[in-house]
């Protein structure tokens, strides 16, 4: 009987699995063991530096204290990460359909694009934070204001990368379909979509954390939940430790979705046959 077919009874690893699982293999120590390393010695050095000066806890804990304050208000904390999260995730999915939604207009509509693309760039360059009380202002304290700015500011990464995917397809491949007698829509969702992919997924991952960002800013002004408000009401008790330790659910949150979207693009790129 040959390795092929050989299943672990045998004693052996089939081979096509090992094939299969030796990219992987080959990267573990560089994209896990590497970073892993890496974190851990810099939290050493925080460590060995509070300590051998003596900062004060309310300047600077160490790591350990950060700890042990996470460890005391770990349920807190994931009880006020649930809303960060859920309008984090709601506000990026919406900037995603508005900014590729957005995208397509303007690429088949050059009047649509001359009248609304400077627009949007307007928009884009005005400083954000300046304009997260006027959506207070216009939409009240609750949930609403706080997803308006978050799909604000994310989905404008999602517009550039997606209509420059759309615009970056082959003029061979266009040329074909023309040939063949495709319809506009054929095109659109068999050869611009398809090429767009890896364009949309791109901003979209820029997008993700925008829209974290937005919440959050939107939590420093008006919510009574949320990481933002722990951070806000932590700041005014000079409880740096609880802080850190928000700061710290709030990055375990943000490489969630941001997982979420690698996963969700390797998924489609897979789908699409460029991988």
């Amino acid at each position: 009987m040959s390795a092929d077919t050989m299943d672990g009874a045998g004693g052996r690893v089939p081979r096509m699995a090992m094939e299969r699982w030796r990219p992987m293999l080959l990267l573990f120590p560089e994209r896990i063991i590497l970073p892993v390393l890496t974190a851990a010695g810099l939290l050493l050095v925080w460590e060995i530096v509070v300590r051998h000066y003596e900062i004060p806890p309310a300047l600077l804990p160490a790591p350990s204290q950060v700890g042990q304050r996470l460890w005391e208000v770990l349920p807190l904390l994931l009880e006020h990460a649930v809303p960060t999260t859920l309008e984090s995730a709601l506000g990026f999915v919406l900037a995603s359909l508005l900014g590729v939604g957005l995208a397509i207009l303007l690429t088949y509509s050059r009047l649509f694009s001359a009248a609304v693309y400077p627009t949007v760039v307007v928009f884009q360059l005005i400083p954000k934070i300046a304009l997260a009380p006027l959506f207070v202002v216009w939409l009240g304290i609750e949930m609403q204001s706080r997803l308006a700015f978050a799909v604000f500011i994310s989905f404008f990464p999602i517009v550039i990368a997606t209509e420059a995917g759309l615009r970056n397809t082959p003029p061979d491949m266009l040329r074909l379909c023309k040939a063949l007698t495709a319809t506009g829509w054929q095109i659109f969702t068999s050869v611009r979509l398809p090429y767009a992919v890896p364009y949309i997924f791109s901003g979209m991952k820029i997008a993700v954390t925008f829209a974290i960002i937005g919440v959050i800013v939107g939590e420093f002004i008006s919510a009574q939940k949320g990481l933002g408000y722990i951070i806000i009401f932590a700041s005014s008790q000079a409880d740096t430790a609880l802080i850190l330790a928000a700061i710290f659910v709030l990055c375990v949150v943000g490489l969630a979705l941001f997982g979420a979207v690698a996963a969700a693009e390797r998924l489609v790129v897979r789908r699409y046959g460029f991988a």
